[in-house]
């Protein structure tokens, strides 16, 4: 009877051991996760502008196309505004259009004193030379000096004209680039109006009605990217070492049982957070499933290799993933 219990004792042992070796076997040449799911981007498309929703042109659930119309905001507000900028700026431009004029005239002013300052400089020294051989009267020589010196302030007259001229000129140009600038801004905010899919997506949970609010920043439709679907898979710490970027894996979809996928890792979490915060940079994956503590898990990165035309993926269904060492 003892010997039967050793030999049970002994044949338990030896299965456990055996079982043991066939996992740890097992485990060595494959890499398994459940825990896994379909992943893409999700583009929240906010507005630029504030105002009220006159058109919604989409459905929850519709695909997309970039540059697609999915709303307008109330154009009138804004139409108003790009026509008073319009006004301004032209109200701009005619004032510094002339100053341009006044600028011109000034220089005009100027070249006329500098040529009738360079004849009464050449004059009062040609009548200052003739004076000494008394080939020209006192007076003369005194009417010459009057001109140079009508003609020294005649030229600092227009030079002081041309540097207020230019002065003003300046802030006219500049209240013309301002204007300009405002009207650009103006058209702009325009255009913001239509808001347009910036990516190639379908519409997901749409919550938004004709006659809705809505404010700048705050989003108001939301995108699954079409051009960004992946898989993401936890592996736990002891399988990530062996594993490359680009190495072949196998997906199955929950979506689309029965059937796995070819798929090649696109790469590797470098690092995870400790612990749980919403605005953590690095990704956090929850050691503990039904208060069972496990080891630390990685995040790994899939992408699928020539899926086929009809598969239609979802984000956040889950998935399983396999690697053939």
């Amino acid at each position: 009877m003892q010997h039967r219990r050793w030999r049970r004792l002994v044949v338990g042992i030896g299965s456990l051991l055996a079982l043991l070796v066939v996992w740890q076997v097992l485990t060595s040449i494959i890499a398994y996760t459940d825990d896994a799911y379909v992943h893409s981007e999700l583009v929240t498309v906010a507005p630029q502008v504030a105002g009220v929703i006159v058109s919604l042109q989409v459905g929850d659930n519709q695909a997309v196309k970039r540059g697609d119309l999915l709303a307008v905001i109330d154009r009138m507000p804004f139409q108003l505004a790009r026509d008073d900028r319009r006004a301004a700026v032209q109200e701009a431009n005619a004032e510094r259009d002339g100053g341009r004029d006044d600028m011109a005239i000034a220089r005009d002013q100027l070249t006329t004193a500098e040529a009738s300052l360079k004849y009464a400089t050449e004059e009062q020294a040609r009548l200052a030379t003739l004076s000494g051989d008394e080939a020209v009267s006192q007076e003369q020589l005194e009417r010459a000096n009057e001109l140079l010196q009508r003609a020294t302030t005649q030229q600092a007259t227009a030079r002081a004209s041309i540097d207020r001229a230019a002065q003003s000129l300046a802030r006219l140009e500049a209240l013309a680039a301002r204007a300009e600038s405002a009207l650009a801004l103006a058209e702009w905010q325009l255009g913001q109006t239509e808001i347009r899919a910036p990516v190639d997506g379908t519409i997901n949970n749409l919550n938004l009605s004709v006659g809705d609010s809505a404010t700048v920043g705050k989003a108001l439709i939301g995108i699954v990217d079409d051009a960004g679907w992946r898989i993401i898979a936890n592996y736990k710490e002891g399988y990530i070492r062996d594993m490359q970027p680009g190495e072949t894996a196998w997906v199955w979809l929950d979506t689309h049982p029965w059937r796995f996928y070819r798929a090649r890792i696109q790469g590797i979490a470098r690092g995870i957070s400790r612990g749980a915060s919403e605005d953590a940079i690095l990704p956090y994956v929850a050691p503990t499933t039904d208060w069972i503590r496990l080891s630390r898990r990685f995040p790994v990165t899939f992408t699928l290799v020539d899926p086929p035309p009809d598969l239609t993926l979802y984000m956040g269904a889950d998935a399983r993933t396999l690697i053939f060492r």
